[in-house]
């Protein structure tokens, strides 16, 4: 959020374009309720004229030489139209009665319209941004809490709605009534006017007064619904921490503060209404009694008709009405331009990695992997790799070893292209992987994590993650291959059996078989398996240990293990230490080498 937004100025006029321009496949629709917008306000002075006319000319009996604009072209217009009085009078009742109907379709449109582009305008924006987050590098996720991605998401791009069914469109219609009442009034009766004025300095200053407290106060209001998002978020999924550890009253406490907040902020908001509109109507019944003060006087010397002031006194409701709601629109709008600033500055941000632009035409790979030199930071030049060098032939099988820290995973982030890298070259089959898509880079590498993310679904949505191309044979074939299958086929419903919230239905070892099938479905030439056997029991590791024997058949494998019974039978082993590759070699070469490798298998296996 920019210094200008949160210091409260009425609006920032590039974000107000910006908005705007979102409108796009949706303009003539936008276009179409502007038009109703505009033909509602024309349409609001005829009604407190017309009954305005009806006073004098069949009630008053005012001599149509007294009656002058508007009621005097009436009177003449419809000389002779009406037997009676009487009959006058129901005919304009029934005009009045049919403008009603009149503005009440055309409000109706008007307000279908703009909410209907409201939410046009939110789907696409919604789906462009969504679709923006999940190109961001994996970097940008680590600084920001899911929580506030979330808000942006969902409230903020909720707020941009309300500038278009409830924000500018609503404003203009407001100003547009204001002028078309005040120019009437002034045609009418330019003292009256003045005299209904009278109070109109106080409001336009209460109403600034109110403008400020308002947004700075919807503005904290927001803040603390950010804050709320990602407190719960949070401590929602690790909710498992917050009882081993028995800290339920100090979070419950830690919450309570911010709902406090929370409730503070929406309290000032409301303290600002509960002022502003008993001012209005103050202000209102003020202009009122001036009116009827100085009109009925008039009206006994002859001066001001009654149908004339009963018109004015109608015409003061339709001036403070608009008035009272543009001071709420105007926030609306103004937190809209909040809220767009905030989304607008998460599309601005340059966070997805970028992809040349001729990319290598290359899409099918045997699995050939080259680090020259490479060197890594996460933050600054706190460097994670060190220049690091080391190769992998097609279908050769790698593994890494050591500590905590070492940068092992940190090899497998750049060979994904999760994180960039600062210096050196890395290569598949020869081509430099900033020259590949990433599409391809995903698609030829498949990685199977430590912690294994499962969504609340099915588990054979969780294999595919709705790829229509994966058949029912391919599901069943790759459960059979990882030694899946029986324990999914004991489960209720199978393989449509649903896993709940990060497969919390399911012990550790289970998950770890339902990554190797999504990896073993998605047939990739280069295969990661990091820590894959690290946080299960010796039954499950043996099972996937003849999964991972399965998987890295015929395909270039890199593994990451601490249990180095897991690696044995790999092609070569690198030791790595704070970012340098220390020793490599074949399991049984390493054991000959006083070093740490050795250092390690005697600690895990004396």
């Amino acid at each position: 959020m920019s210094q200008s937004s949160a210091q409260g100025n009425i609006f920032d006029a590039g974000i107000l374009r910006r908005i705007l321009k979102q409108v796009g496949p949706y303009r003539f629709w936008f276009r179409l309720t502007a038009s109703l917008v505009i033909l509602l306000a024309a349409l609001v002075w005829i009604r407190p004229a017309l009954i305005g006319f009806a006073i004098d000319a069949f009630v008053a009996s005012v001599p149509a030489e007294e009656l002058q604009g508007l009621k005097s072209w009436l009177y003449h217009t419809t000389d002779g139209w009406f037997s009676s009085n009487g009959e006058g009078l129901l005919y304009t009742f029934l005009v009045v009665v049919g403008l009603l109907i009149l503005e009440a379709i055309l409000q109706f449109y008007q307000t279908y319209l703009a909410n209907w582009v409201a939410q046009s305008v939110t789907l696409d924006m919604r789906s462009r941004l969504y679709k923006h987050i999940l190109g961001f590098r994996l970097k940008y996720f680590d600084k920001n809490p899911v929580g506030t991605f979330v808000t942006r998401l969902v409230s903020d791009i909720d707020g941009v709605a309300n500038v278009f069914s409830n924000g500018i469109l609503s404003v203009i219609g407001d100003l547009l009534k204001l002028f078309v009442v005040i120019a009437y009034m002034l045609y009418t009766n330019w003292l009256l006017t003045l005299i209904v004025l009278v109070p109109i300095p106080i409001l336009l200053v209460a109403t600034r007064i109110f403008q400020k407290a308002i947004k700075k106060a919807f503005i904290k209001v927001r803040n603390q619904v950010n804050k709320i998002n990602v407190f719960v978020q949070e401590h929602v999924t690790g909710m498992n921490i917050v009882q081993i550890f028995h800290r339920e009253n100090k979070e419950k406490e830690r919450f309570e503060k911010i709902n406090r907040e929370h409730r503070d902020a929406n309290i000032a908001s409301i303290w600002a209404f509960s002022i502003f509109f008993p001012i209005v109507e103050l202000l209102s019944a003020s202009s009122v009694a001036l009116l009827l003060w100085w009109g009925m006087r008039r009206a006994v010397e002859g001066t001001v008709s009654l149908g004339t002031l009963l018109e004015f006194i109608l015409y003061v409701f339709m001036l403070y009405r608009p008035i009272r709601q543009l001071a709420d629109r105007f926030n609306v709008l103004q937190m809209g331009i909040v809220n767009a600033e905030r989304v607008f500055n998460l599309f601005d941000s340059e966070e997805a990695i970028a992809e040349t632009p001729t990319p290598s035409p290359v899409d099918t790979f045997k699995g050939h992997i080259k680090f020259e030199d490479v060197w890594f930071a996460y933050n600054d030049e706190d460097w994670v790799l060190k220049g690091v060098s080391f190769e992998v032939k097609p279908g050769e099988t790698l593994a890494f070893v050591g500590a905590t820290g070492a940068g092992k995973s940190s090899v497998i982030n750049l060979i994904s292209r999760f994180y960039e890298f600062q210096k050196g070259k890395i290569t598949i089959d020869g081509v430099d992987i900033r020259e590949l898509p990433l599409a391809t880079i995903r698609r030829t590498v498949a990685v199977v994590l430590q912690d294994v993310f499962l969504f609340s679904d099915s588990i054979r949505n969780n294999v595919t993650l709705y790829d229509a191309h994966i058949s029912e044979s391919d599901i069943v074939e790759s459960g059979k291959a990882v030694g899946a299958h029986d324990f999914i086929q004991r489960l209720p419903g199978k393989y449509d059996y649903d896993v709940k919230e990060r497969g919390g239905m399911l012990s550790v070892g289970q998950r770890q078989l339902l990554a190797f099938m999504r990896a073993y479905v998605y047939k990739p030439s280069i295969l990661v398996l990091d820590e894959a056997t690290s946080s299960i029991d010796t039954e499950s590791e043996e099972l996937i240990q003849k999964a991972t024997e399965k998987l890295t058949e015929g395909r270039t494998s890199i593994v990451i293990a601490h249990r180095l019974s897991t690696i044995q039978n790999a092609d070569r082993i690198l030791v790595m230490e704070k970012g340098n590759v220390v020793q490599q070699g074949t399991h049984a070469s390493l054991l000959k080498e006083e070093g740490p490798y050795k250092r390690l298998f005697e600690m895990q296996f004396a």
